[in-house]
């Protein structure tokens, strides 16, 4: 089993930062990726972003690209997500995941994190 915990969310205006931070414990070796996911009321799921544990190779929706960064934490064994230049449309809750094996799907979530932007 695999525990992760987020944290970081809050209200900021358009335009300002947020740095949200995801901890993992339990079984952590070997996990093969980690990533980011947010979810706005009333629509899907969205992916954010993505890096491959062993590698640091990351990835972005196109929504974020160029204003969001993923990075792992080695001191709490998970992923941060950078993110600046926030617009109100960025609202919604945030969570970490872990992915075992490639094409897998995450098996491991933590309980989300809210981030309200305000325009």
């Amino acid at each position: 089993q695999v525990q992760l915990v987020e944290s970081g969310g809050g209200l900021v205006q358009a335009g300002d930062s947020l740095r949200l931070s995801c901890a993992a414990s339990g079984r952590t070796f070997g996990r093969y990726a980690m990533g980011w996911f947010r979810q706005a009321p009333g629509k899907g799921r969205e992916d954010v972003a993505r890096i491959v544990w062993s590698v640091g190779v990351t990835s972005y929706a196109d929504s974020v690209k160029g204003r969001f960064t993923i990075s792992r934490d080695n001191a709490k064994n998970g992923v941060h997500l950078q993110m600046n230049s926030l617009k109100p449309e960025d609202t919604a809750v945030y969570y970490c995941a872990a992915q075992l094996r490639p094409g897998e799907d995450y098996t491991y979530w933590g309980q989300g994190t809210q981030v309200t932007v305000s325009s």
